[in-house]
């Protein structure tokens, strides 16, 4: 049961990641475009961050620590 939960919460991070990077990338483009007075989707990114991208983050680092927790008491526990 255990392993099945360390391979979901795994891809589920692995996609978070993706959704991170996206994120990122698309306020780089909206962030050059902003400045150089070209309309490139900064204001829906904008629109986007507290709903969308500020909780994955926030996902993405609870998730990697109560993965690596889970991994280290594993190991403890396992010998």
């Amino acid at each position: 049961m255990r392993e099945k939960f360390l391979v979901w919460l795994d891809r589920f991070l692995i996609a978070d990641v993706f959704l991170v990077m996206i994120g990122f990338g698309w306020f780089a483009i909206a962030l050059v475009g902003k400045s150089m007075g070209i309309p490139m989707g900064w204001e829906i990114w904008y629109k986007l961050w507290q709903p969308v991208f500020n909780p994955a983050i926030g996902i993405l680092f609870l998730g990697a620590f109560s993965s690596w927790i889970i991994k280290k008491w594993k190991e403890k526990f396992s010998d």
